[in-house]
Order: C-alpha cells, then sequence, then structure tokens
C-alpha cells in the first residue's frame, strides 16, 4: 500500500501518478520561454497512432498582448486565477492527415496533454487544464480553421498560496481523489454486463 497526497494505491506505480494533481494557485511570478518548450518538448513525445502526432500548441506569456487575450477566452470563473498564471497554452488537434481523418487525434492529443502535466508536475509547477473557455471567439480571434479542434485550454505557473485563492476555490486546492479499480476494470465480456 502507497499513499502520497492522500491518495492511496495497492498496487506499485510511481509516485508521480500520485503527486500530480491541478492546483491553481499560482505567484503570478513569470515563466522562461525554457520552461514552456520543456513542457511541449515532453507533450510532443506522447504515443500517437501512425505516428501521426495530431497535437498543436499554441502558447501565451504574462505581461503580452496575446496572454490578455488568452485570458479573455477563458470563462470569468477560471480568469479569476488564471490571471496569476506565468503561461496559458492552447491545445489543438489536427482531424486530419493527407486528407484523411484521423479518428484517434483527440485520443493522441489527450496522451499529449498528459506527458506534459506530468513533466510539470516534475518540475514543481502548477499545471492544470480547463474545459472552461468559450469556444466561439477563440475560434474568431485565433482564426482556427475547421481541421482543427480545440481540445483544452492550460495554465501553467509556479506555485502560489492557497488563500490567495478566491474563497470559494481554497476548499478545492488539494489534490482529488479517484473511483475505486473495482468502479472501472471489468474482466472480458462478462464484464463488459458490469459497465455503468
Amino acid at each position: 500500500m502507497k499513499n502520497i497526497n492522500n491518495r492511496s494505491t495497492e498496487y506499485d506505480i510511481d509516485d508521480i501518478f500520485l503527486e500530480r494533481h491541478s492546483p491553481r494557485a499560482m505567484s503570478g511570478q513569470a515563466v522562461s520561454r525554457n520552461e514552456i518548450m520543456t513542457l511541449l518538448d515532453a507533450a510532443h513525445w506522447a504515443p500517437s497512432a501512425s505516428n501521426v502526432q495530431p497535437w498543436r500548441f499554441l502558447y501565451a506569456i504574462k505581461g503580452t498582448e496575446d496572454f490578455n487575450l488568452f485570458l479573455s477566452f477563458l470563462t470569468e470563473r477560471n480568469q479569476l486565477w488564471c490571471k496569476n498564471a506565468g503561461a496559458l497554452i492552447i491545445e489543438l488537434s489536427k482531424k486530419t492527415n493527407n486528407e484523411k481523418m484521423v479518428p484517434t487525434h483527440s485520443f493522441d492529443a489527450g496522451s499529449a496533454w498528459e506527458n506534459l502535466a506530468l513533466q510539470g508536475s516534475k518540475m514543481n509547477l502548477v499545471i492544470h487544464g480547463m474545459a472552461g473557455y468559450n469556444l466561439e471567439p477563440l475560434v474568431k480571434e485565433l482564426n482556427i480553421s475547421d481541421e482543427y479542434k480545440v481540445e483544452v485550454m492550460i495554465a501553467m505557473g509556479k506555485p502560489g498560496k492557497r488563500e490567495d485563492l478566491p474563497e470559494e476555490l481554497q476548499e478545492r486546492e488539494k489534490p482529488s481523489l479517484r473511483k475505486d479499480l473495482k468502479e472501472i476494470v471489468f474482466e472480458g465480456k462478462e464484464g463488459s454486463k458490469q459497465l455503468k
């Protein structure tokens, strides 16, 4: 039995899976282009069906007009804490390759996101993926073609203080738990009857 961050597992998985979580408290301190590129380098080594590598990333560094633009795409609730990010990243996936649909474009982009998140955890950075953004203005302002799907927006930054978050978010500033394996893992055809 292993317990890290009040998360426990009965199997001998690597500590990083229990250490990684998605905090929101960031200091507002600048992040370097090198730190951003290190995250994106890790992301680009993700597994990819037929090695198509459909992931694409746009980033904006705090203190730039682009950062303010990217921040404006987020919901008001996410803007409250993302204003302290060092950078904002938008991950997209390219839906086609050589004019053929890539059925795994989102799945592969998810693998790239996970690599980015784990690398950020190793670098002691806050990495938080969000679905709380306004798609229509994002697509319009950045002139994103139908060939791409916006997958997620990501806030990255240096760790900050929990008490600097809006009060309603302070309580949530801890690693979340996961369902028991028995709720999500089933064996064979018989197991398919247990899917919920």
